[in-house]
Parts: C-alpha cells; structure tokens; sequence
C-alpha cells in the first residue's frame, strides 16, 4: 500500500502524560517528521539513514546554540506501516517537563505546528487505518476505569462492532441490489423482489442483530461509565468509616463528633469489574447548623442522581424517625438498606429492631471499621445494578455511546419502513430510498457518511498526544 496522498501540515505534541517519569515520548507526523528530526538529533554512531523502526541512541541539540539538550532514543517509522499511515518521527528523551517542552519547542521551531486533540488518531482514521468506531475505542482505552471496561474497549478496537455493523450493511447492500433490478425492469418488480423471502432476511439478518446492538448500549454502560451510589444516612452512623473500609485507604476523617463532614467526597471503586463512583455524604437530619445544612443540600443533590443508595444505619441504636423518613424519601431509589457497627452491636436484638422498622427489608450486616461484611456488601452492590441492567458479556460487541444507539435506532426504524413496503408491495425506487437511508444510518457509525462537524467534536475529547 502506498502512503497516503493527502498533504496535510506535519505535527508533534507530547504523548506521554503530564509529570514527571523515567521516560518521555513525543511524537511527530507527517511529511516533514524525517526531515525535522534530522536538524535535532545527532546518532552516537554516524549513518547515512534511519531505518525504519528501529530505535537510534543519540542526542537532540539545539541547532542555533548547538548545545546538546537531552540524551535520547529517536526512531523513524516510515509510511504506511505507521499509526497515521504518514511518515512518523518518536523522540523518547527523559520524562521531565522542561526538557519535554524544550524538545517539543525545538521540533515546533523546525517546521512542526502543534497537534490538537485527538489529532493523530484523526489521521488514522482520515487515512483509513482504523474506522471510527476503532478510533473511538482509543478514547475509551484511555478512559477505561476497570479490567471489565478496559476489555469491552479492546474488542471494540479489533473491530468487533464495525464487523457487527458490517454484517448488516451486507445484508442492505444485497437487498438494495435487488431493488435495483427491480427499478430497471418495472414491469417484473414484484417477481424480483419476492417480498416473502427478504421480509424474512430483513427480519432475521438486520433488525434482530439490530436490536441486540441497541440493547447492549444500556448494558454496556455499567462497564464504561460506572454507576454513581450514595453513602446515606444520620450523622455519625459511620459513613465516612464505610468510604475508607470500602476504599481500603484512610480518605475521609473519621470522628465521634456528628455532623463532621461538611461536604461530598467522591471515588471510584472497581466491584467484579463495574466502576462504582462512591459518594460520601453529610448526615442528614432536620437540625442541622448553617454550614451543615449546605453540605446537607449538596447531599441531597447527589442523591437526586445516584443510581443506588446505601442507607447506613447504627445498629448499636435503636430506629429513629429520622432513619425512617430517609427510608421512606427514597421510594423511587434502588436502596440498599446497610446495618453497620455491628462489631459492638448485640446482634440479634439489633437485627430485631432493623426488621420492625423496615419491613420486608433485608439489611447488610457490617462492620465499617473492622472491615467485617464489606465484601458480602460489595457482591450486594453489584447484585443491585445487575437486577437493572443485565451486564454484558466482555467478550462480544457492545455499543460504546449514545451518538452508536442513536444511528442504530434510526437504522432500525428505516429497515422496518422498508419491511413495511415490502409487505405493501410499495414500488422498488421508495424502499430503496430507506433502504438508502438505513444504509447512511450504519455509515455514520463507522464514519462512511459522518459529517465533519460530528468528526471535530468526536476527536476533542482526545488527549493531545493521542
């Protein structure tokens, strides 16, 4: 394969994160990358040439103070066996900021102009390395918060969805052939198009497969975004100690005195693979003091938009009404009612008294601060969310966001139209015209008719560098 013969700007950018570390890479595209690498880096030992993806020992130098700035590995891999497909430059120097800038000033200074967001992967794409639905996937990889997620985004970069996709557009493609025919030889259309027959692929091959991709964007957000659950409850009935025991880390203080968090606390937690973003809350209560009552608002703000609530209550205590009405506030919430301090609790009157005020209830019984029931709580927190939404499978396609579900519910929508003609015996041209319009629908998924518009604000949210 040839490179591509777009000319576009060459480009460079920092591809390594933000900090220091023991390695720093930036990356150059385009071009002029082999050209711009030649009037920075001197090779320890002299060579007429770079060969291609191998890594070269050497220094990069100022070319105007002819001053050596970093000792370096530079390689060049040459077009198209390369991430964009252009002709690629990566200097891996050391991983402090100043001497990142430095490098990255010089190769800008040397003909380069700065990447945007994404702007490499946008390359790839736009050169026909990956689809958009790969593309995508990148963005995923990198934002991936559990082994569950990280696995969903990989399969997505193998091509899994865009070969789901595809299957389906072969499918169209097929039929639209025969309504092709049928167009140019009117006459005969019904005997072409033999509605029984493709109503019957058209049912099976495309709006079944269909609607399994679009069924999978509900299941698959619990993997890729997580769910949001609330911490709840009186003060001091141990919330705080539940985030840190849940946590395994000391992250919020912890003391006798109620009413000592003033605000939320948020974190994420990994449970069998779903990220869990847990909220610690102020104690709700109906006195509360004037900076109190705020972190009580914000408490109650979070609660408005959790997925799922734990409601702590002190089992060393007996119900107040105060438990009750949050209990009772929370009728439209997937509410796990949790039984804590149960390590200095006298068990079976304790449970007795949860029973009587919450009937039909099944606490969890734990201890936030000797850790005791955290993991019969964890298996309850992701039993919760899986009444709600059947979890994936990680191992087959599953639809990464709202802009994929939108295109196949329109898709869907247009192959039903089109199931509909056939079943009315509408003329050939007008079931083309959805077939056509399903057709477009699955394209903007892999980015065969998506606008420029949709491109720029799916590549903003890259990384630079990436």
């Amino acid at each position: 394969m040839s490179p591509p013969a777009r000319q576009e700007p060459t480009i460079a950018a920092i591809a390594t994160p933000a900090g220091p570390g023991g390695i720093g890479v930036i990356r150059i595209s385009g071009d002029q990358a082999l050209t711009i690498l030649g009037k920075l880096f001197v090779p320890t030992r002299p060579r007429p040439r770079l060969e291609s993806h191998r890594l070269v020992h050497g220094w990069i130098v100022d070319p105007d103070r002819r001053t050596p700035v970093d000792e370096v590995l530079a390689v060049h891999m040459a077009a198209p066996r390369t991430y964009t497909r252009e002709e690629v430059v990566e200097i891996h120097c050391h991983g402090s900021f100043l001497v990142l800038e430095t490098i990255l000033g010089l190769v800008l200074a040397a003909g380069a102009q700065p990447a945007d967001p994404g702007e490499f992967t946008k390359r790839a794409f736009l050169n026909g390395r990956i689809d958009l639905t790969q593309a995508e996937a990148v963005a995923e990889l990198l934002e991936a918060k559990t082994r569950q997620g990280l696995q969903l985004a990989v399969n997505q970069l193998h091509g899994r969805l865009h070969d789901r996709v595809a299957t389906i557009r072969d499918l169209l493609v097929s039929i639209l052939a025969v309504c092709e025919v049928a167009i140019d030889f009117p006459e005969d259309d019904v005997d072409i198009l033999n509605p029984a027959e493709l109503i019957t692929r058209l049912r099976d091959q495309a709006e079944a497969p269909l609607c399994e991709l679009i069924a999978s964007a509900e299941q698959g957000r619990i993997y890729r975004d997580g769910i949001s659950a609330v911490i709840l409850g009186r003060p001091n009935v141990g919330k705080s100690s539940l985030l840190n025991s849940l946590l395994r880390e000391e992250r919020a203080i912890v003391t006798p005195v109620p009413g000592t968090t003033r605000d939320t606390i948020e974190e994420y937690l990994d449970i069998k693979g779903m990220p869990v973003r847990i909220i610690d809350t102020a104690g709700i209560r109906e006195q509360a003091e004037a900076v109190e009552e705020i972190g009580i608002r914000r408490a109650r703000a979070k609660l408005a938009e959790a997925d799922l609530v734990l409601l702590l209550v002190d089992a060393t205590q007996p119900m107040t009404d105060d438990d009750r009405r949050l209990f009772a506030d929370l009728a439209d919430k997937t509410v796990l009612l949790v039984a804590n301090k149960m390590d200095i609790a006298d068990r079976d009157p304790a449970m007795a008294g949860i029973a009587a005020a919450f009937p039909g209830v099944a606490p969890v019984a734990i201890s936030a601060m000797t850790a005791t029931g955290i993991d019969r709580l964890e298996e309850a927190i992701f039993a919760a969310v899986a009444r709600q939404q059947n979890p994936p499978d990680p191992g087959h396609a599953c639809v990464p966001n709202l802009r994929h579900k939108n295109s196949l519910v329109k898709a869907l929508a247009a192959c039903r139209q089109v199931g509909g003609g056939l079943a009315a015996n509408l003329p050939a041209d007008l079931i083309a015209v959805e077939l056509q319009a399903a057709l477009d629908h699955l394209g903007d998924i892999v980015g065969a008719t998506t606008t420029d518009d949709v491109l720029d604000m799916i590549f903003e949210r890259f990384c630079i560098g990436k």
